[in-house]
């Protein structure tokens, strides 16, 4: 099956261009505004502020996002979402420029920004199924995310270059632009009407949500798995990797080992559409102990070659995982409940990121960098050996599931 097979669809075409500008927009946005705050005050502690301002509300409202992606149509909470993240970042792109941007200003807006992201992450994860018949979830998903991450490659580059060239202001501007790039592709998205339950009741569809979550143990026990995974994977690559490239091969090439990893993904993209095992969530998650490669790697041999090996590794294995993750979520998970179940996915696997991002440093700071670094790469293999012992994980397969028609090509 050719992994472009599903753009002969015409929503999930759509799709496939919202989720690629906006993708690039949130990776230009970053940049861009990290300049904007270091020009204004030049202090790491206000920039602290505004990022984590948009981190915390993210989180916080996840679940809210999850409940409306199932109650009102996800093709018009995307629209609606992009343009109000381009208004915000044209907001923000204004002050700079004009010069009454302030930190209380630009907090507020990251605020907004995290809220809008919150809204449209589950609504966008649980559309795909509507776009693309059930035979091409795996490929429709491994393009989307082929897609995503060629998106994050070039917004990061883009915003570099632009705040270099122009200032961040203009970089700004350029990035609100593409949110409203990504609002007009949502609007050509055609999907058919679905029975949506009247009366709508936050916090009885939570309670609804948290129940189907709570009644797959192969849901749950992987989300469990992430909470540790993301927590010592991601925590000690972001926070105690520059270090380690200071002292040994170099900030130079710890920008290529994190592109070699983008390069696996994206090879990985490639495999996970045309490899479509009978058990997929198993060995995806089996394939997660690949993960451990990288943070051992700067533990033990703090070395480029072994780091590029175990990156580009982790990068290819990851995405296969990622792929079976939402295929099985999309073929299991009643349509009308897939929004909030993603958002429930999303809120237990990420909110113990920032933990571990936070308690790198003094970790290293007391027990050593060695020590500590390669008690993570543990805590991933012990995570996911644990995981593995979910009989569910071991015997879930791919079958028919009731999933709303797509729409025609």
């Amino acid at each position: 099956m050719s992994l472009l097979e599903p753009l002969r669809h015409r929503s999930f075409r759509a799709l496939a261009a919202g989720r690629t500008l906006g993708t690039f927009g949130n990776s230009v946005a970053p940049v861009a505004l990290a300049f904007a705050v270091l020009d204004r005050t030049g202090s790491a502690v206000d920039l602290g502020l505004v990022v984590g301002a948009r981190s915390l509300a993210n989180v916080l409202l996840l679940l809210f996002g999850g409940v409306l992606a199932d109650r009102l149509p996800r093709a018009v909470i995307l629209q609606g979402t992009e343009i109000a993240a381009g208004l915000s970042q044209a907001l923000i792109a204004a002050s700079v420029l004009c010069g009454f941007s302030s930190i209380p200003f630009l907090i507020s807006l990251s605020v907004v920004n995290g809220a809008v992201a919150a809204m449209s992450l589950p609504a966008s994860a649980a559309i795909t199924p509507q776009t693309v018949p059930r035979d091409l979830l795996a490929p429709a998903n491994a393009l989307l995310r082929l897609l995503v991450n060629g998106g994050r490659i070039a917004g990061a580059g883009v915003a570099g270059v632009a705040v270099a060239a122009a200032g961040s202001g203009w970089a700004l501007a350029v990035n609100a632009l593409l949110f409203f790039a990504a609002a007009l592709a949502y609007h050509a998205v055609r999907l058919p009407r679905t029975d949506r339950v009247p009366g709508a009741r936050p916090i009885a569809d939570l309670v609804a949500g948290w129940h189907e979550f709570r009644s797959r143990a192969w849901v749950w026990v992987v989300v469990a798995q992430f909470a540790f995974v993301n927590a010592a994977g991601l925590g000690t690559l972001v926070v105690i990797g520059p270090v380690v490239a200071d002292e040994t091969f170099g900030r130079s090439g710890w920008g290529l080992a994190l592109a070699m990893q983008t390069a696996g993904a994206l090879v990985g993209g490639i495999v996970a559409a045309h490899w479509r095992p009978r058990h997929a969530l198993f060995i995806g998650v089996l394939l997660v102990t690949v993960e451990a490669l990288p943070v051992l790697a700067l533990g033990w041999w703090p070395s480029l070659v072994p780091l590029l090996v175990a990156m580009l590794a982790a990068g290819l294995a990851m995405e296969q995982f990622s792929v079976a993750w939402d295929v099985s979520l999309q073929e299991h998970i009643p349509p009308d409940k897939l929004a909030r179940v993603y958002s429930y996915d999303m809120v237990g696997s990420l909110a113990a990121m920032p933990l571990g991002q936070i308690a790198a440093g003094p970790l290293v700071q007391h027990f050593g960098r060695e020590p500590v670094l390669v008690a993570c790469g543990v805590l991933i293999l012990v995570s996911t050996g644990l995981a593995l012992c979910s009989r569910e994980i071991r015997q879930l397969t791919n079958r028919p599931a009731e999933l709303v028609a797509p729409t025609g090509s």
